[in-house]
């Protein structure tokens, strides 16, 4: 049982990371962080969470914001209030297994710059995949949240997740969050996990949800009642839909109470006021589905944002009539995998995967993605549930998966990658030797100073416009993702922030019917092309891997023969239909 502990609740602020990341895809800059952060450090917050997940990637990406002076600069306005990181084990803030020195020095360089709690998750809850992590968070001295990614399926439950939690105990974690990034987690859910957990270990437990669904603040006051720690809130101009309850609402909800925050609404008033101001300059960032309830997920479990890249996505392969076919093939594809948790990267490997099994004419795992079968080989991790020999060897051909941690096939690459960064005249600080190492190919532009900054968009006037068309898209390479601007639609010129993608296909693709031509089945960027024109290939042979819907595709030889022309090169975006090449 546990030992006694204060009834106080504690709230942690996610305003300043998941937030915006749930709400306006992480756009908020360092200079209009700065009186919020201010505002916040009079509250009495247990801690604010104000760095990893999405927001080193968006910081060089789109904001040329450097997320390590981003850090400092917070903590030199958090006085009193500890600086919180997401985490996500092995991947550390990139969409891969980093090799353990990499590990090592990202976790130093972090606690060094002013994180002072790490929240530790892998998409999986494969703790081997979190232990590198926590070890090098507890060598640091910092304050080590183990995370449970929490999910249902016939083979999660709440045991199980007490068990997780045992384990992670096990690890010296200092407290226990129960991360529910897609909003599942029932009151009586709730109420009995977060009881086991305590009748198993002495250990502070936080819980995590989004209002995706609807069903947090129930669930949040369940939590309240059974005696959760600490709860994650968002400042009500950032907070419900996609984002975290609203803090004021749930510090007001236990006043008096034996539960009471001790927080004072007036300081609380001063922070949204803040808020609000910062709300009105980003306005034209929201979107109506990130703002709103969408009970879908309680039935697909996808997190809302991956909910809207579906639309989207289905909008660029003229698709977008076969969204409630993809929405039931999610399930089926997820169970399938052996029922992963959907969150980064396993929603966009399932979601994706589910597309393609729809729109390949219904033949399931015709055209399997890179990850779909990295996943299979147990480059991830260890599945939850075991994947079936034949699904196994539908999309890996009798090959044998890994059994063995991941990361332990990763080479350390630290002293080669900082010998790169030198070589190229990269480094004016240490921490530009690990921007370089996770984002190999955006950071030299960013550390040269050669990226500028997107623009916030001024609101437009409505405009009629047919559903289907999208103003915008978003292209994911080898885990860095590149806005499309879609401009002139229906005579209203679009203009969407952010870097351009790689350049357009020069226009030599033909489309219709060719004499030995071989189409792309869906919209999408040219990755690679593995052959050249005069060689032969065999039926089978992957010709092409094209970029499609965040997961890369290839594109095999429907036939022996002899390739007469290419018409595409790497980086040419091209549309279902294009002709990529011929062979004879």
């Amino acid at each position: 049982m546990c030992a006694a502990r204060s009834n106080v609740l504690n709230i942690t602020d996610t305003t300043l990371r998941d937030a915006h990341q749930s709400l306006i895809a992480t756009r908020l800059r360092t200079e209009d962080m700065l009186p919020l952060a201010r505002a916040i450090d009079e509250v009495g917050f247990f801690s604010v969470e104000a760095w990893g997940g999405a927001t080193f990637d968006s910081c060089i990406r789109f904001l040329n914001d450097d997320p390590w002076e981003r850090l400092r600069t917070l903590k030199a306005e958090l006085k009193r209030t500890p600086i919180q990181m997401l985490l996500r084990g092995q991947n550390l803030v990139g969409y891969r297994h980093y090799p353990d020195d990499v590990v090592e020095r990202f976790v130093a360089a972090s606690a060094r710059n002013g994180v002072d709690i790490f929240r530790v998750f892998d998409a999986l809850n494969d703790i081997r995949n979190m232990a590198k992590a926590m070890e090098e968070v507890r060598n640091v001295g910092a304050h080590l949240q183990g995370a449970i990614s929490y999910t249902t399926s016939p083979v999660h439950s709440v045991a199980t997740f007490v068990d997780m939690a045992e384990e992670l105990y096990a690890h010296e974690c200092d407290s226990i969050c129960i991360k529910d990034m897609a909003g599942l987690i029932m009151p009586h859910d709730a109420r009995d996990l977060i009881t086991g957990i305590k009748e198993r270990v002495d250990i502070r437990v936080g819980l995590h949800s989004h209002c995706t669904s609807g069903v947090a603040p129930l669930s949040y006051q369940a939590a309240i009642d059974a005696g959760v720690d600490i709860l994650d809130t968002a400042m009500s101009p950032f907070a419900l839909g996609t984002s975290q309850p609203p803090t004021e609402s749930i510090v007001a909800s236990v006043i008096g109470t034996p539960r009471d925050t001790g927080i004072d609404l007036l300081p609380l008033r001063t922070v949204r006021n803040v808020c609000k101001e910062m709300r009105e300059k980003y306005e034209p960032l929201f979107n109506a589905i990130a703002d709103r309830v969408d009970s879908d997920v309680l039935i697909y479990q996808l997190p809302g944002g991956m909910i809207s890249n579906l639309i989207s996505q289905l909008k660029e392969q003229n698709a977008l009539n076969r969204l409630e076919e993809v929405l039931e093939e999610i399930p089926r594809v997820r169970k399938d995998l052996g029922y992963p948790p959907l969150v980064t990267p396993t929603s966009q490997i399932v979601g994706t995967q589910a597309v393609f099994n729809v729109l390949m004419g219904g033949e399931r795992y015709r055209n399997v993605t890179t990850e779909v079968k990295d996943y299979v080989r147990g480059l991830y991790g260890r599945s939850p549930a075991p994947i079936s020999p034949e699904i196994r060897d539908l999309i890996i051909d009798g090959e044998e998966p890994v059994t063995v941690r991941p990361a332990d096939l990763l080479a350390p690459i630290c002293e080669q990658m900082c010998k790169e960064a030198e070589e190229q005249g990269l480094v004016s600080k240490e921490e530009d030797i690990l921007t370089y190492i996770l984002y190999p190919s955006v950071a030299p532009s960013f550390l040269r100073g050669e990226r500028q900054a997107e623009t916030i968009p001024k609101p437009a006037a409505p405009v009629a416009r047919t559903a289907e068309v999208p103003s915008s898209m978003e292209v994911e390479v080898d885990g860095e993702i590149f806005s499309v601007r879609i401009v002139t639609v229906e005579g209203c010129s679009v203009t969407v922030p952010g870097p351009a993608a790689a350049p357009e296909g020069k226009g030599r693709a033909p489309r219709g019917d060719v004499a030995g031509g071989v189409k792309s089945n869906m919209q999408g960027m040219v990755l690679q092309v593995l052959t050249q024109k005069g060689n032969t290939v065999k039926k089978g042979d992957t010709l092409i891997v094209l970029e499609a819907m965040k997961m890369e595709n290839p594109i095999r030889s429907p036939r022996d023969g002899k390739v007469e022309e290419i018409f595409v090169n790497a980086g040419d975006v091209v549309q279902n239909g294009d002709v990529l090449m011929i062979i004879e």
